[in-house]
């Protein structure tokens, strides 16, 4: 039953990183979180396991999801070449950071944060476009933030790249599919970063890799491929805008979860 779970989970996730250039993060923590506590998972590990699952699994989402946008023509290369080194960093302080934090907390930080982007989805918050396009130190500054944050909330990153994209003066299309090029390193150096800061780490479960549960990144991962094209199709075919308010109300309801 678990891994007919994962295998649900891998289909949703995957429409999300395609769609909106969010890697689906968003969804499979807090799922992975309930799905780990029913298990019986430690309560100290927990939380830190689903966060470095979601990062490992969000590898194989970015490919599919960067190859269908890149034949479309949408991917701004030299853009994500200059945010991932800082992204590099970025992640690798995230995951510093999370791992010195408790479970209890470092829920309580994700709840917070899910429901920050139920808000900002259901209304389509976005920054007026800037005047000109950023730098490379920007671009590499923003690529910090925005790597250390996404290892924190175990996403892909496209819930703070796309704003700050389209804040910069990409078209819409352009910033979901560069956002979705930028995931790809967000979620390997997480992931990388999240397996050797829990390798020593007591109560992990068997089939884990540090703070990564295999059985999970290979359920998830078998149908998140396959279900990120399509999401990708249907971001250059569709508006976005009523799954953008379920999407918005699942976040609510997960961060009010998270919280209480």
């Amino acid at each position: 039953m678990e891994f007919l779970l994962y295998l649900l989970l891998g289909s949703g996730a995957g429409v999300l990183a395609g769609l909106f250039g969010v890697g689906g993060g968003l969804i499979i923590v807090p799922v992975l979180v309930l799905s780990f506590g029913a298990q019986g998972f430690s309560p100290e590990v927990l939380t830190h396991l689903a966060v470095g699952t979601s990062l490992a699994t969000i590898v194989f989402t970015s490919i599919n999801s960067i190859l269908t946008h890149h034949r479309k023509g949408a991917v701004r290369w030299p853009m994500v070449l200059w945010m991932t080194i800082g992204i590099l960093l970025g992640a690798a302080l995230g995951s510093l950071t999370a791992a010195a934090l408790q479970g209890a907390m470092l829920q309580r930080i994700i709840g917070i944060f899910a429901i920050v982007m139920a808000v900002q989805m259901a209304f389509d918050l976005r920054p007026k476009a800037s005047t000109g396009q950023p730098g490379k130190p920007g671009l590499s500054l923003a690529g910090v933030v925005i790597g250390w944050a996404s290892a924190i909330f175990g996403i892909g990153g496209g819930s703070l790249s796309v704003p700050y994209l389209t804040w910069r003066g990409l078209p819409m299309q352009q910033a979901v599919a560069t956002s979705a090029a930028c995931g790809l390193p967000i979620a390997l150096a997480g992931a990388v970063s999240f397996i050797v800061v829990g390798w020593q780490t007591p109560d992990l479960p068997e089939w884990s890799l540090g703070f990564v549960y295999l059985p999970a990144v290979l359920g998830i991962a078998a149908t998140s491929m396959f279900f990120a094209r399509l999401g990708a199709r249907l971001a250059h075919r569709l508006s976005p805008r009523v799954l953008r308010l379920l999407f918005a109300l699942l976040l609510l309801s997960v961060g009010t979860h998270f919280l209480i």
